[in-house]
Formats: C-alpha cells, structure tokens, sequence
C-alpha cells in the first residue's frame, strides 16, 4: 500500500488508522500540509509553546490542542492519537519504544502540538523543477543532529536537527528563493555546503531517516527540522512524551498553498 500516492489526505489518514498504511508519507497527499506531533504533559504545555515560538525556524508551530483533547480542529478532521503511521515514546527524556496508535497511552493531561514540517514545500520545489532524492529513491529523508544551540526555554534546549536535500548550487539558490514563502513549514535552509560547519560529522549516516545520494556537482542543503522537540524533550525530561517517528508525519487537510507568505 505504501507506493499509493494518496491523494485525499481523509483517505490516507483512513489507511493509517486501519492499519493498511506504514511508512514515510513523503510524496503522499501532494498540496496539503504535513505536521511533525510533539505530545506533553499539561504542566509542560506552555514552556515548550515558549520554546518553539523562541525557535521558530524549526518549531513552526500550526495547530495546538486542548489538554486531553485528540483533535485539532484548524488543521481538520485528525486525531492525534491514531493519524501518524508511527509514533515515538519517551520516558524520562529516554526513548523508550515505538507504537503504531496512541489508544492505551492517551491521558486527560495531554497537549498536542502540530508543528509544519518541510515536506509541505516539496510540491513547490517539485513544480519548479528541483530533486526531491528521498521521493525518487522511495525512501525518508535524511535528518541529522548539529551543534546549532537552540534558544533555551526552561527546560527544554538541546540543539538543532536538521533536513538534508542535495542539490547543485544552483538548485540551492532557487530552493531558497522558495522555501522562503513558506516560514509555517521552515522557510528557507539554515545552511548548504560543508556539514562539519553544522557539527555534522558524517554526511552518509543520518542520525534519523535514511540516506540520500549525492552525485557528483552537488552539495547538501540543510533545513530545520520538526524533529528538533525530540532533542529538547531529552532537555526536558518529561516522565512520558510522544513524538511522531520521523519521516511519518500527520497530514492535514490544510492546502499548502494557505501557508504561502507571498
């Protein structure tokens, strides 16, 4: 099922909810917006709302929940405990497993946070012409720990995670000119070029997601990522967190056209 590009994302959320549908969701629901989950205890709620307005290039924050509620209203007809192929658990800032659904571990307590994620901008970088290499080679894109400090909001912190797409630099400066409409989903790269510059020790080993090619005249382009509040939740050390598992996102029945800024 996962070679089905959906198109209707109600369809796809559907699929993820009755279990026919795992894996990455790039390059699926094309035009709607897709949201990295960051899901807290109720008394975390409003320090890590500071932290992600603190760093918005890679906490765009797009729909908030109300504390034991699954839904949101302004981004449609989804459920949080159920519309992500996968989701990541954490216990004491510790990962500590993997779920499919969020059924047993829903509390009253919780806060869900849907934050854009960069594969929202993919359509238009597609329409101009760009690579899009982890769509043509059916995998998740890469993503990768830096030494970027994020701006520290009680105790959540930590550092940066970052998106890779390789490109030529010419590929790179038009990207640029049109991520920048879409600041709701990460806006612009925060770097292109060398990787060590970033704290990037080995661009052929992501530290989540898999592999992208880089051929020869190219050079990797580096966004913010979604999968940052996972670095600041480790900061913060919540007794239970849950994230979506990168790569898998919740997709929304957003248009991603209604982030544009111009």
């Amino acid at each position: 099922m996962n070679s089905t590009i959906w198109m209707n994302p109600a369809d796809l959320r559907r699929e993820i909810r009755e279990g026919r549908f795992r894996g990455p969701t790039a390059g699926h629901s094309p035009g709607y917006t897709q949201g990295n989950l960051a899901i807290l205890p109720r008394e975390f709620a409003e320090e890590f709302l500071r932290f992600c307005r603190l760093n918005p290039k890679a906490c765009p924050v797009i729909g908030v929940s109300e504390p034991g509620d699954w839904r949101v209203p302004e981004l449609g007809e989804v459920d949080l405990r159920t519309d992500a192929p996968a989701y990541c658990v954490f216990r004491d800032g510790e990962l500590a497993g993997e779920v499919l659904d969020l059924r047993e571990l829903w509390t009253t307590g919780m806060v869900g946070f849907v934050i854009g994620c960069s594969m929202s901008f993919e359509e238009a970088l597609l329409e101009a012409g760009l690579p899009i290499r982890h769509i043509e080679q059916a995998t998740t894109v890469p993503m990768y720990d830096t030494s970027i400090a994020n701006v520290p909001s009680g105790r959540f912190g930590g550092t940066m995670v970052v998106s890779m797409r390789p490109m030529t630099p010419q590929q790179a400066i038009r990207a640029i000119q049109i991520t920048s409409r879409f600041p709701g989903v990460h806006g612009a790269p925060v770097h292109f070029g060398d990787p060590a510059a970033i704290g990037i020790r080995d661009i052929e080993q992501p530290d989540y997601g898999e592999r992208s090619e880089i051929r020869p005249g190219e050079v990797p382009v580096f966004w913010a990522c979604g999968v940052t509040p996972q670095r600041a939740i480790r900061t913060a050390r919540p007794k239970l967190a849950i994230t979506h598992k990168p790569g898998q996102m919740l997709v929304s029945d957003v248009r991603n056209s209604h982030l544009a800024v111009f």
